[in-house]
């Protein structure tokens, strides 16, 4: 009956509404995302290559056994002896320990840089999760902001649709007023339906990287002020992301490794030596007169390979382990210049995202002021009631563009500093402290 009862109740405990600010999402997003969860797993199977590699370097041991029924009929001259049936076994312990494989130590160097690209991999992968979720929680965000404005503005034009026909029945306004009223409401109801959609789609995009249902999400607080980027000079952003940014730094490690893979394909041309020990012993019969015989045997010598001929395999790989360096030296010049591409973007992103904000500020102020002046202009009749609702319009439309330009700004910043490699969790907690928890969305 208890089985039966959390049966029940787990769905609902999964799908329970999560209010929370942008630290609180981004560690969730940590434990639940899993996008990131392969990643993590990624460098755990990364982390295996050095021991891997270092097994070539280290001493092997192997052990073998047989034994085989025999049925044997021996002639010694002109006797002839009866067919004998018996069993030969043995066992046999082989000890071996390179002294001289060079593509080994090659590999193992190899093993070393292998992992530092998959803790470089994964590092990424901590960052696209930052940027993931930090976006999916300003969309969200956002879509609320445009889903208040829709409201808003709904309900303006109900007061106004509502002032024009109670004006229309008086004389005091024409039927022309009350027309366009009624279709400043209708469009603005079918904007609040696209506005609740896109708000729900976001919603559910931010619970496909926290593993549960987003409930109420702190908002910024009121006259949020934003930073300039620090160092405040694009060159140095675009230096620094050039030197520092994980793509390059995993690129260049992709060089490094198939630098390193030319000499260990070149090193199939050298010859190799092992210490090899043997110890073992056998049993069987050795002949009718002498009957059976056992041996225990112990060697122990150098055992040296020189590879003469292989059909051109070792020439055939060095060619391709050339055509590949070249590749990833190619590559590590691409991801030089997109870093550096990404750095300017986005440092011009913040630049003008910061001024776009000021401005928008501004123009809030400014059309807060002009619906004022109308409203009053409406009432002594020196306006028109469409007037009025382009006023009111325009309030809803500067504030919601304001909400964007602010959130694609932070976005900017965030994403700038990962063209350095140095977004981390710090860059979530600043941010989070321009939220406020007691206003939630």
């Amino acid at each position: 009956m208890k089985k039966l009862a959390w049966l029940i109740i787990t769905p609902c405990l999964s799908g329970s509404l999560f209010a929370a600010d942008l630290m609180q999402i981004y560690q969730a997003a940590r434990d639940n995302d899993p996008t990131f969860a392969a990643a993590r797993s990624s460098l755990q199977a990364g982390r295996e290559k050095v021991p891997q590699a270092l097994a070539g370097l280290l001493p092997t041991l192997a052990a073998s056994g047989n034994t085989v029924w025999n049925k044997n009929d021996y002639v010694y001259g002109s006797t002839e002896y009866p067919t004998r049936y018996f069993n030969s076994n043995g066992y046999q312990l082989t000890l071996s320990q390179p002294l001289f494989r060079w593509q080994n130590w090659i590999g193992y160097d190899q093993a070393q840089m292998q992992v530092a690209q998959s803790e470089a991999n994964f590092a990424q992968a901590h960052q696209d999760l930052i940027l993931r979720t930090a976006q999916a929680y300003f969309d969200v965000l956002y879509s609320g902001e445009t889903l208040s404005a829709v409201r808003a503005n709904k309900q303006a034009i109900a007061q106004q649709l509502e002032l024009a026909k109670k004006s229309f029945e008086v004389g005091t306004a024409t039927i022309t007023d009350t027309h366009e009223a009624q279709a400043r409401y209708d469009l603005a109801t079918a904007q609040e339906i696209a506005a609740e959609s896109e708000l729900e789609v976001k919603k559910r995009a931010l619970q496909a990287i926290i593993g549960q249902e987003p409930g109420g999400l702190a908002a910024l607080r009121k006259e949020t002020q934003l930073s300039q980027p620090q160092p405040n000079d694009m060159n140095q952003w675009v230096d620094a992301a050039e030197k520092s940014s994980l793509s390059v730094q995993v690129q260049q490690l992709a060089a490094d490794i198939a630098e390193r893979e030319v000499d260990r394909q070149r090193a199939g041309h050298y010859p190799t030596v092992d210490l090899v020990a043997n110890y073992g012993h056998n049993k069987t019969l050795a002949s009718p007169i002498i009957g059976q015989a056992e041996t225990d045997f112990h060697n122990t010598g150098l055992q040296v390979n020189i590879p003469l001929f292989q059909g051109g395999l070792i020439s055939s790989r060095q060619r391709e382990a050339s055509a590949n360096r070249a590749s990833a030296t190619s590559g590590l010049e691409a991801a030089k210049r997109n870093a550096a591409l990404g750095a300017r973007q986005y440092y011009l992103g913040v630049a003008n995202g910061l001024a776009q904000v000021r401005a928008l500020q501004a123009a809030l102020v400014s059309s807060q002021s002009a619906l004022e002046s109308n409203k009053l202009g409406y009432d002594v009749g020196v306006r028109i009631n469409i007037d009025v609702l382009n006023a009111e319009n325009q309030v809803y439309v500067t504030r919601r563009d304001l909400a964007k330009a602010t959130f694609d700004t932070l976005m900017a910043q965030l994403r700038l500093k990962a063209t350095v490699g140095s977004l981390g969790e710090d860059d979530i907690a600043r941010i989070n402290a321009l939220l406020d928890p007691t206003n939630l969305q």
